[in-house]
């Protein structure tokens, strides 16, 4: 279903609709051959240090140079059933290191 996990705690940095911009670290990314997608969990650099995170998802759509990207909404129901599934099982990894 999904493969290639990583989890280097890289940071992006998104740009709003009014053009403010804000770091974020990166959760993990993964690529899903279901749906033919790279997606990226992410959450506001300033939250770091607390207890309960909001995490974020998005599609991920890199460059052809690799250096920038577009980050997309998730668009359908079954995707964030799928996100779900790999969040639990990533979780479950790094409870047993």
């Amino acid at each position: 279903m999904t493969e290639n996990h990583e989890h280097d705690h890289e940071h992006i940095t998104v740009v709003d609709e009014d053009g403010n911009e804000e770091l974020y670290a990166v959760l993990f990314s993964f690529n899903s051959d279901e749906f033919e997608k790279s997606y990226v969990l992410y959450y506001p650099e300033s939250a770091e240090d607390e207890e309960e995170i909001e995490l974020q998802a998005s599609s991920f759509i890199e460059n052809e140079d690799g250096t920038q990207g577009e980050l997309k909404p998730v668009e359908t129901e079954e995707e964030w059933d799928m996100i779900e599934e790999v969040l639990a099982t990533f979780l479950e990894d790094e409870d047993e290191e």
